[in-house]
């Protein structure tokens, strides 16, 4: 996996963060059922809705799709469509498995499976983003997509995975990797808890948010029918479905593979306390379940997913250390540490 820096204004950023997903777009995603299936909505009234919404609320975010739109030399209005994805439709190749917990030391860990299109692993890029104005973040960026709805860590130590719902109502409103991209911009553990469970949103995604210099852990089940937030006191799993007490009744789809991990995950979470960096990587790399295990590398994945990265986050007082693997489980493919309120990262 290559890391990638961009520094610009908003508009510039997007543009590069658009190139560097051109070939990608061009040759693999448009080739996708799923974007043919989203794009063919990008004139729907709730894709215009939502468009109305993203530029009176965070223009510069629409800059930015605009930006990106030109790095990729495609259509605004299907480039925006494809970021609304998972609020057009409620299934998407999206999965994910995340974990979080503390250490030995009591440092707060949290781990994170991205899954994805398979097609798409080379494709994907740690992006570092450095704004001529805003806050510096680093995080995972798939073609064609804003960052900030896969794994992320900004300069103020905010540490934020995300994993894919697939809620059944999606009322008009915010699109979900609008408000994650948001959340990006966020100086304090609880300013992006309120960006992320803003009432006036579209889809669904669940959020693993902690904070360098902050005890909490939050695991965060936003939907567009209502937040469920839930500071964690143990060691816990996500595996991309709906699973706190207070979303019950909420209507979603629920893939076997998705209730297979939750299983496996929760298993194996319960056999010690703590959660080390090295037990996450462990957990996170299990494939004791051969049809529908936690670590995907199938070609017939039945969700069309495989697990193109796993990043693992340490968060102290002083900052956060950080690590990305792909397929080789043993030495990490990118690393570094971030010091809490640095001016870069």
């Amino acid at each position: 996996m290559k890391k990638l820096t961009f520094r610009g204004d908003t508009f510039t950023i997007g543009k590069q963060l658009g190139q560097a997903g051109h070939t990608a777009w061009h040759q693999e995603l448009t080739l996708t059922p799923l974007w043919q299936t989203v794009t063919a909505l990008k004139d729907s009234a709730q894709a215009q809705v939502m468009a109305a919404a993203v530029k009176q609320h965070y223009p510069d975010i629409w800059l930015e799709i605009e930006g990106l739109a030109c790095g990729l030399e495609a259509d605004t209005d299907e480039v925006f469509a494809w970021n609304c994805r998972g609020d057009l439709v409620r299934s998407t190749s999206d999965g994910c498995t995340t974990l979080a917990g503390r250490n030995e030391h009591d440092d707060i860990v949290i781990a994170h499976n991205e899954d994805g299109f398979p097609q798409l692993r080379d494709a994907c890029f740690l992006a570092e983003v450095i704004p001529d104005q805003g806050v510096s973040y680093l995080s995972f960026a798939y073609p064609g997509s804003l960052c900030g709805h896969t794994f992320s860590v900004n300069q103020y130590g905010i540490v934020n995975t995300v994993n894919n719902i697939r809620a059944i109502e999606r009322p008009e409103g915010l699109p979900r990797q609008v408000l994650a991209r948001a959340a990006l911009n966020a100086v304090s553990l609880d300013q992006a808890v309120a960006v992320l469970t803003s009432p006036d949103r579209a889809g669904a995604f669940h959020h693993m948010l902690a904070s360098a210099g902050d005890s909490r852990i939050f695991s965060i089940e936003a939907t567009g029918t209502g937040c469920s937030i839930l500071p964690l006191k143990v060691s816990t799993g996500h595996a991309n479905h709906l699973v706190h007490p207070q979303q019950q009744a909420t209507e979603q789809v629920i893939t076997d593979s998705s209730a297979a991990r939750q299983q496996v995950i929760e298993a194996l979470l319960a056999t010690d306390e703590t959660l080390s960096a090295k037990r996450s990587l462990m957990i996170l790399s299990d494939q004791s379940q051969e049809a529908l295990p936690v670590y995907r590398l199938a070609a017939d994945d039945p969700d069309q997913e495989n697990t193109l990265a796993t990043a693992l986050f340490e968060l102290s007082d002083e900052g956060v250390s950080w690590s990305v693997y792909g397929k080789d489980r043993q030495q990490p493919v990118l690393e570094g540490n971030i010091l809490r309120g640095s001016a870069t990262i």
